[in-house]
């Protein structure tokens, strides 16, 4: 028959799987009735499957990082839409240029700027983590149990393994005079950076900058008063530490002075040119006569704003504003160097560093409101007319400036985000002292730990607790694996060392040191840090397990491009390809 014959045609001919769609609801009668907006167009999971697909998004970007966790990690070359690269192997940096799609992985984002913003390091061990509790929850899904028993259950292992880490931790002294112990903390957090040639250098660059601006007393550390410049060119090793401000500017006219030694820096937020009127105004000049006369004036007005400059005792003037090539030219003739276009922030942190006070009108100038700096000083770099100011041995040198150097734009930007990682690392011990030891072996500890305690727990919390314990095991396997080592023979060594010699100070020896003893190595990291891994971690884990029924837009629908023969041929919509 016709139909059968149709019905064979159909068949016959491809055709493209469409994504499940919202289930409908009908009444007693047969007829379909809307709930939810657009639903026939929308897609939906719920249940298992829904978790099973939340946690594979999530482990796709945990897979990603873990190649690049510990000193011995591979960097990540990334290129956005304009062609700009970036190669890194800090964990948030990735992530952030990843550009990921997906909404569940986009909280492994969030998770990573976390822990960034908090401590400033373990941001791929804090995913990596992440990324081992989601494998071992699938797992548990599997053999039947509840996401909310696995949640609980992740939940009270943090709280063994966070107690038992405070058991293991150390104290390090240190003060303004011995500040060792704080270099070894900033050579750990860099030795998996790209300035591991100078390691030495950089960490008594970090920890003299946050020395320079911390209240040991209050045990307080404000970033804001340490700021960060780079030139490209010159080496790695030329790179320093400024007591006082580098500015991206420099002195207004060739003619001026270029070292000033004892500076009185005047800090204006006024122009240097005439006032104008606040209406609307033409000016009609018809004879030399006026215009000689218009031009006397306006003279007259720079000339009386640089006599107000020279009487209140300075030798330098910052100016927010430009001023026109007249007023420079006096400027020059009465000896006054001048910087002009500096920005805001700049302003502030100058003014903080000199003591100086800013002047928005010419009639408040004094000598009181006047900063000093030791020394100001226009650098130049190489053969190219890059010229830099330092400002420096200031009043209050509680204001400090790195200066980076490197072969190009992108070293300089991994060489900054490195340094701010260990500052940040730093100013976290300011605060708080305690310290465990790296290489895996706070996470092997607390495996232990967290095992003994799982044996004495009854009912299905035990299994979680057994799984958490599993996953810390992934931090020591993947630095060994990354450092060309066997990760379950390295692991299996060190467990079994910890278990019969009592010493959780035994982690992976990546650097082939020929010791497993972190503190004889001096890998060392902040008790803070580590906890606020594993809390972290533990709380977007719970977050994904809580996630049951997924409703979506349908929106990466296969539609059939048009062509000569009216068919289409298979293959992905552009949008739904993400850049990860």
């Amino acid at each position: 028959p016709w139909s059968l014959m149709m019905m064979k045609e159909r068949k016959s001919q491809p055709r493209n799987t469409p994504r499940p769609r919202m289930s409908l609801v009908f009444d007693e009668y047969g007829r379909p009735f809307i709930i939810i907006k657009d639903q026939g167009t929308k897609s939906r999971l719920k249940g298992l499957p829904a978790l099973k697909a939340n946690i594979t998004a999530a482990r796709s970007v945990c897979q990603t990082l873990r190649s690049s966790l510990g000193p011995k990690g591979m960097d990540k070359i990334l290129v956005s839409g304009d062609g700009e690269v970036c190669v890194s192997n800090d964990g948030a940096t990735i992530l952030e240029r990843m550009e990921v799609q997906n909404e569940i992985a986009k909280l492994l984002v969030e998770l990573s700027r976390s822990q960034d913003k908090e401590i400033g390091d373990g941001t791929t061990g804090v995913v990596v983590m992440a990324g081992a509790l989601l494998e071992q929850a699938e797992l548990l899904l599997d053999r039947g149990l509840h996401p909310r028993r696995v949640s609980d259950g992740f939940e009270k292992a943090c709280k063994v393994a966070c107690d038992h880490l405070d058991t293991i931790s150390d104290e390090i002294k240190f003060s303004k005079d011995d500040i060792s112990a704080l270099v070894e903390v900033a050579r750990t957090t860099l030795s998996s950076k790209i300035v591991t040639r100078c390691l030495d250098h950089m960490s008594d660059i970090a920890v003299k900058a946050i020395m320079a601006v911390a209240d040991l007393e209050r045990k307080d550390v404000n970033l804001d008063l340490i700021k960060m410049e780079g030139r490209a060119g010159g080496q790695m090793e030329d790179s320093q530490l400024v007591y006082g401000i580098v500015l991206d500017k420099e002195i207004s006219h060739p003619g001026m002075d270029k070292d000033i030694k004892d500076a009185k820096m005047c800090i204006l937020t006024c122009p240097f040119e005439p006032p104008k009127p606040k209406t609307k105004h033409t000016i009609t000049v018809d004879s030399a006569e006026k215009f000689e006369a218009l031009h006397k004036q306006e003279q007259e007005y720079f000339v009386e704003m640089v006599n107000k400059v020279k009487e209140c005792g300075a030798n330098l003037a910052i100016c927010q504003w430009g001023f026109d090539d007249e007023a420079n030219h006096l400027l020059m003739q009465a000896g006054l160097p001048a910087v002009r276009w500096v920005g805001g922030v700049e302003i502030e942190l100058l003014a903080i560093a000199s003591g100086a006070r800013i002047v928005p009108r010419f009639s408040e100038l004094a000598a009181e409101k006047l900063g000093s700096a030791g020394r100001v000083r226009e650098v130049s770099f190489g053969t190219t007319k890059d010229r830099m100011l330092f400002i420096e041995d200031c009043s209050n040198s509680r204001a400090v400036t790195i200066f980076v150097r490197g072969g190009n734009k992108m070293i300089i930007e991994e060489i900054k985000r490195s340094i701010h990682d260990a500052l940040c690392i730093v100013r976290n011990l300011v605060q708080d002292n305690r310290i465990v030891y790296g290489g895996g072996a706070a996470e092997t500890s607390c495996n232990i730990a967290v095992m003994d305690a799982a044996n004495e727990v009854t009912g299905i919390d035990q299994y979680a607790m057994r799984g958490f314990a599993d996953a810390l095991d992934v931090i020591p396997m993947a630095l060994a694996e990354n450092s060309g080592l066997s990760g379950i023979d390295s692991l299996a060594s060190i467990k079994q060392r910890q278990v019969a010699e009592g010493n959780p100070r035994l982690g992976v020896d990546c650097k082939q040191a020929g010791t497993s003893d972190m503190k004889e190595q001096r890998v060392i990291e902040t008790l803070h840090g580590k906890k606020q891994q594993l809390m972290l971690a533990t709380q977007v884990v719970k977050m994904i397990l809580k996630i049951d029924d997924v409703i979506a837009p349908n929106a990466y629908q296969y539609v059939p491009p048009p062509s000569a023969s009216g068919s289409g041929s298979g293959g992905l919509p552009l949008e739904g390809v993400s850049d990860l």
